[in-house]
């Protein structure tokens, strides 16, 4: 099993940033690759972006591209999440996941067996 602890959330003014960590522990985390999805009051939990094990591919739903950044330190075994330009529709709870590799790397929730409990981040207007 891998343990997954998310953090960095919070409250800031449209157009700031935040930059998220999920720190893990367990298994190896190299072994996984990591995503990033979020979930709004009323809404689905939708992927956000996705970093293979290696690091070597990202992937970002279209709505964030351009504007977040994912990335991973193996040796500290933490994925980030560098949100930058935020958006009151950015607002969500946020989550990190670790599946196992594949031939793509995972957009869907369903392929992360392993999930942290979530941080809050909330975009003032």
């Amino acid at each position: 099993q891998v343990q997954l602890v998310e953090s960095g959330g919070g409250l800031v003014q449209a157009g700031g940033s935040l930059r998220l960590s999920c720190a893990a522990s367990g298994r190896t985390f190299s072994n996984y690759d990591m995503g990033w999805f979020r979930q709004a009051p009323g809404k689905e939990r939708e992927f956000v972006a996705a970093i293979t094990r290696s690091g070597g591919r990202t992937y970002y739903a279209d709505s964030v591209k351009g504007r977040f950044t994912v990335s991973r330190d193996n040796a500290k075994n933490t994925v980030y999440l560098q949100m930058n330009s935020l958006k009151p529709e950015d607002t969500a709870v946020y989550y990190c996941a670790a599946g196992y590799p594949g031939r793509t790397v995972a957009v869907s929730s369903s392929r992360y067996p392993y999930w942290g409990q979530g941080t809050q981040v909330t975009i003032s207007s």
